[in-house]
C-alpha cells in the first residue's frame, strides 16, 4: 500500500515520502509520560498530534500498532545518571508508596487524554513490566564492547561507540561539537567520557525501586526502556518514532545509540518531533512561572487566564497550528479559537440538516481532494480546517435557501466533514462533550418545539418564559426560516 504521504524526518532534516516497512501495516513509538507528576501541557500537545497522525494512517488504511510507553521507573532528577529518583522524592514528599505516586499519577494522565479525545494506543508498556527485557539489552551491548561496569553501574562508551557511527546523528552534530557543551569529569566520577550515560545504575541501600542483575541490585537507565519496549513490540527497525523536540538531543539520540548497538540496525526510518509551547511569546516552563496545567486551562484558574476555555476549543487551538510549529497560548488567541471553533461545528451541525435536491447549484467537489493533500503535506492540520472554513459557505447558502445541493454531493459533503472533523482532527461539538446525552439534546429540542407551537398560537407569553429562561441558562436560541437552532 502506497500512499502520496510525505513526512519531516528530523533525522534527514527533509520531507520523505513515507513507504513503510511492512506494506499495509505501520509500526509507530512515541514516548509518553514519566508518571511522578500531573501531565504537563506540553506533553498534551504531542500526544493530541500524534493522536492525529495515528487517526491520519488508520483513514488511509494502514493497520496501525501504535506504541506509547508509561516510564514509571529509572527516570533520575535532572534527566541525567545521578540525583533522586522522581518516584522516590515525590513518594517521600507525600508518604506513599512509588507505586502509588504511579497509579496515582497515570489515572490522572489517563483521564486527561480522555477529556481531549484521543485515541488510546495499542499498547501502552511500562518500564517496570520489561525490566527483564531491559536487561539482555544491557548485556547484548557489553558483549558488542560499547558497554562497561563501573561498581555495580553499566555505563554506555559513547567515545568508542562513535568510532563505528555517528552519535549525534539525530541532530547532525560532531562529537567535539557535543563534548564543548559538557562539564569535566569529577575525581570521583566512574564514567570514562563526557557523554557517557548509564545502561543500568546499582541502587544504594535505601533506593526504594530496584531490582536484581546479574551487576547486582540496580534499575534501568531512563533511555533503555524505550529502546527495549520498542524493539520489543515493533521489531529491530520501525516506521515512526515520536515525541516532543526537547527529547532529540539526549534521549532520542541515546535510543538510536542503545538500538544500533544492540541490534546492529538503524531502529527507525522516520523521526518526528513536535514543537515547545510558548505563552504570550516566552517558552512556557515552571520556571518562568507561565507553566499551566490543563485542568488550570480548563477551569480558567491560573493567574495568566482570564477565564476557562473547554477541552475541545484547546485541540481545535492546537490543530491550527502545525505540530512542528512553535505553538503560543494567549487568552486573545484562544478566544479567537473558541469562535472558530463554533462557527466550524455550528456549520456542520447545519450540514446535517441539509435537505438535497435534483441537482447542485455550488460547487463542493473537491474537498476531500484538497483535505488529503493538505494531510499528506506533513500532516498539516491548519490547511485541513481552512479548506472546511471555505466550504462553510456553500452549506450556509444551501440552508438560507439561495443555493441547491443533489443528493450525491450533498452525501459527500457529509461524509467528508465527518471523516476529517471527527475521526481525524479528533474533534466533537461542545454539547455533545459536555452536556452530552442523546436526551438531553431531546429535551431541549421539546422545550422549543413547545415554544414554536406557542408562537403559532399567538401565546406570546409562554413563547417569552421558554427562551428567557433558556437564555438565562446559557443557551443561545436562533430563530430560522426551518424552525430553530440552538447551543450551549
Amino acid at each position: 500500500m502506497e500512499h502520496n504521504l510525505y513526512i519531516y524526518n528530523t533525522l534527514s532534516r527533509s520531507k520523505e515520502q513515507f513507504i513503510p516497512l511492512h506494506n499495509d501495516r505501520v509500526g509507530m513509538y512515541v514516548c509518553g509520560p514519566t508518571v511522578y507528576s500531573d501531565v504537563h501541557l506540553g506533553n498534551c500537545r504531542t500526544f493530541i498530534s500524534f493522536d492525529v497522525i495515528y487517526r491520519y494512517l488508520i483513514y488511509l488504511g494502514y493497520k496501525v500498532r501504535y506504541v506509547r510507553n508509561i516510564t514509571d521507573a529509572g527516570h533520575l532528577e535532572g534527566d541525567r545518571d545521578e540525583g533522586d529518583d522522581k518516584f522516590a522524592k515525590k513518594a517521600k514528599l507525600e508518604q506513599l508508596e512509588p507505586m502509588e505516586i504511579v497509579q496515582k499519577y497515570t489515572v490522572g494522565f489517563h483521564e486527561i487524554l480522555s477529556i481531549f479525545n484521543t485515541l488510546p494506543p495499542s499498547i501502552e508498556p511500562t518500564a517496570t513490566g520489561h525490566i527483564s527485557e531491559q536487561i539482555e539489552i544491557v548485556k547484548q551491548i557489553l558483549d558488542s564492547g560499547y558497554g562497561y561496569e563501573k561498581a555495580g553501574t553499566i555505563y554506555f562508551d559513547v567515545e568508542k561507540y562513535n568510532k563505528d557511527f555517528q552519535y549525534g546523528i539525530l541532530t547532525n552534530r560532531k562529537l567535539e561539537d557535543l563534548l564543548e557543551g559538557t562539564r569535566e569529569l569529577g575525581g570521583q566520577d566512574e564514567k570514562k567520557g563526557r557523554l557517557d550515560f548509564a545502561l543500568w545504575i546499582k541502587a544504594k541501600p535505601e533506593t526504594l525501586m530496584q531490582w536484581p542483575s546479574p551487576w547486582g541490585w540496580g534499575f534501568p537507565g531512563w533511555h533503555l526502556e524505550c529502546s527495549a519496549m520498542s524493539s520489543k513490540y515493533l521489531g529491530k527497525t520501525f516506521d515512526i518514532h515520536g515525541g516532543g523536540m526537547d527529547l532529540q538531543a539526549t534521549h532520542h539520540t541515546n535510543e538510536i545509540a542503545q538500538s544500533q548497538a544492540c541490534h546492529h540496525a538503524a531502529p527507525v526510518k522516520y523521526w518526528m518531533h513536535t514543537n515547545m509551547l510558548t505563552v504570550n511569546g516566552v517558552r512556557m516552563s515552571k520556571s518562568a512561572g507561565n507553566g499551566f496545567l490543563p485542568k488550570e486551562l480548563f477551569t480558567g484558574s491560573h493567574p495568566l487566564l482570564e477565564r476557562g476555555y473547554s477541552p475541545m476549543t484547546v485541540r481545535f487551538f492546537m490543530a491550527q497550528s502545525h505540530y512542528r510549529s512553535t505553538l503560543d497560548f494567549s487568552n486573545e488567541a484562544l478566544q479567537a479559537s473558541e469562535k472558530g471553533f463554533s462557527r466550524l461545528m455550528e456549520g456542520y451541525a447545519r450540514l446535517q440538516k441539509l435537505n438535497a435536491s435534483a441537482a447542485s447549484s455550488i460547487e463542493t467537489a473537491g474537498l476531500r481532494t484538497k483535505c488529503e493533500e493538505a494531510m499528506n503535506d506533513d500532516f498539516n492540520t491548519p490547511i485541513v480546517i481552512a479548506h472546511l472554513f471555505d466550504s462553510l459557505r456553500a452549506i450556509n447558502l444551501v440552508h438560507d435557501g439561495k443555493e441547491t445541493i443533489s443528493t450525491a454531493d450533498l452525501a459527500e459533503l457529509k461524509a467528508v466533514y465527518s471523516a476529517f472533523i471527527e475521526d481525524v482532527l479528533g474533534l466533537k461539538s461542545e454539547t455533545e462533550a459536555s452536556a452530552g446525552s442523546e436526551a438531553f439534546k431531546k429535551a431541549i429540542d421539546l422545550l422549543l418545539n413547545m415554544r414554536l407551537e406557542a408562537k403559532q398560537n399567538k401565546d406570546w407569553a409562554t413563547s417569552d418564559k421558554i427562551r428567557n429562561e433558556l437564555t438565562a441558562l446559557g443557551f443561545e436560541i436562533k430563530d430560522t426560516k426551518d424552525g430553530f437552532e440552538w447551543k450551549i
